[in-house]
């Protein structure tokens, strides 16, 4: 790599994470204020650990993100063993990667007209439901990119010796995508928690369905505190640790993203 190319490389990065460093290190400001540096202080942590709302927020977030995981993960790998033995089909593809590329408002507002029209209550229950419709396109696509170099050999042999459908899955395709499928579990657990617009739209109304991104909506209109960058910077450090060992479980080969 040439020296410009590292400078090139240096500059975007430091474009890209410059400003998440700052709110980083604000939020370890004793000062309290965006513009002095007032010494190393933790307290807005433990402020921050001590708001019962937040705690609130932070729970809903974590069961959220938990069901949602569990049940797009299931059903996002079941269809991308379905589709990647299925004879190639343009519109199917399309179908399948639509929810990762319609903008969240517009699937947003999408969600709430049909729970609406249904008479569906909201609350947890139907933020969970509106992540699981996104986060199955995501799931697919990390579980078929390991599905494209699977040797499907493998299980025509299995069932030769014997072995039932259910058996050959468990005890040989499963084994061997699981690390695909422990990226694609990461992945949406992730993106599930540091979702806000559709999880805005698809609440009911009181804390008892605010996500940890909707609380730090409603705070940060107030003005940025050191609270919030105490928030923030521990959402980022769950969501880069998740998204690094995705990306290290399944080689950062991820089709249609």
């Amino acid at each position: 790599m040439s020296r410009w190319h590292r400078l090139h490389l240096g500059l975007t990065y430091a474009f890209l994470y410059l400003p998440i460093l700052v709110l980083m290190i604000l939020s370890f400001n004793k000062a309290g204020l965006p513009t002095a540096w007032g010494g190393f202080s933790l307290e807005w942590y433990g402020k921050l650990f001590a708001n019962p709302k937040i705690q609130q927020a932070a729970f809903n977030s974590l069961v959220v993100a938990l069901i949602s995981t569990l049940i797009a993960t299931a059903i996002g790998t079941a269809l991308a063993l379905g589709v990647e033995r299925a004879k190639p089909s343009a519109a199917r593809e399309a179908l399948l990667f639509a929810p990762m590329i319609i903008p969240d408002i517009v699937l947003a507002i999408a969600l709430l007209s049909f729970f609406t029209l249904l008479k569906f209550s909201l609350g947890l229950h139907s933020i969970i439901m509106a992540h699981v419709v996104f986060n199955i396109a995501f799931v697919t696509a990390v579980v078929r990119a390991r599905l494209k170099s699977f040797d499907w050999s493998l299980t025509e042999v299995s069932r030769d010796l014997g072995a039932g459908a259910q058996q050959t899955f468990w005890h040989i395709t499963f084994p061997l995508i699981l690390p695909s499928v422990v990226a694609a579990a990461l992945l949406a657990f992730t993106l599930s928690v540091d979702e806000f617009i559709i999880a805005y739209f698809t609440a009911g109304a009181g804390q008892s369905s605010t996500t940890l991104p909707m609380q730090i909506y409603s705070m940060i209109r107030f003005g940025v505190t050191p609270e919030i960058n105490a928030m923030a910077t521990i959402v980022m450090g769950i969501a880069f640790v998740a998204l690094f060992t995705a990306q290290r479980l399944n080689k950062g080969q991820v089709p249609g993203m």
